[in-house]
């Protein structure tokens, strides 16, 4: 996956489309749209990214690419196994919650199936975070700490589906867990669900006693 250059200006413009994409949709935003709302003339947009596709690819690179390090360098840190698994799982949900409208964006590209080119980044950063999990799996298992009958692939779906269950299902669990703020919402996120995700990871990996 390419790096991209930047500056200013262009993370003004994929600032502004990572929005408008997320509230309006792909098809549902147009590049003067985009232009219009970051006060930057429609061809200035064109002369940056040439295409909205290209634009939705280097918003894509530009807002997963340091998550795609973060779990790189996690390979090489001196902790333990599982502590590694425990950080992975907070790097996941940090960068997942903090960038809600980039993997709201990725959501409906990816069930409408429209722009598969522009997708084959997200798909290779996919294929790049699988293989630094393996690392990790693999080496809690040649030390005898994990299970040797996981199925490493269903691991990252476990942690971000259960992040986006209960975000999806925001007031509920807001009223249930008396979250009344965005702060005590996001509070639980970081320590409680984080925490809870973690577990049961640790569930899946572990020998049982």
């Amino acid at each position: 996956m390419s790096q991209i250059e930047l500056n200013d200006k262009k993370i003004q413009i994929l600032e502004v489309a990572e929005k408008l994409f997320s509230d309006k949709g792909f098809e549902g935003t147009s590049i003067r749209d985009i232009s219009k709302e970051a006060k930057i003339n429609i061809a200035m947009v064109s002369y940056y990214f040439g295409s909205k596709e290209k634009l939705l690819e280097s918003l894509i690179i530009y807002k997963t690419a340091d998550l795609k390090l973060q779990i790189e360098s996690l390979q090489h840190e001196n902790l333990e196994p599982l502590d590694k698994v425990n950080k992975l799982v907070e790097i996941y949900i940090n960068r997942i919650n903090c960038n809600r409208g980039i993997f709201r964006v990725l959501h409906f590209e990816l069930t409408s199936k429209k722009r598969e080119q522009s997708l084959a980044v997200f798909t290779e950063l996919k294929k790049g975070n699988l293989k630094s999990l393996e690392t990790i799996i693999n080496e809690g298992q040649s030390k005898g700490i994990f299970r040797k009958d996981i199925i490493i692939p269903l691991i990252t779906p476990t942690i971000m589906g259960t992040y986006f269950h209960f975000h999806m299902n925001k007031p509920f669990f807001q009223e249930l867990l008396n979250l009344k703020t965005e702060t005590l919402y996001n509070d639980y996120i970081k320590n409680s669900l984080t925490k809870h995700i973690q577990q049961t990871i640790k569930a899946l990996l572990v020998y049982e006693n």
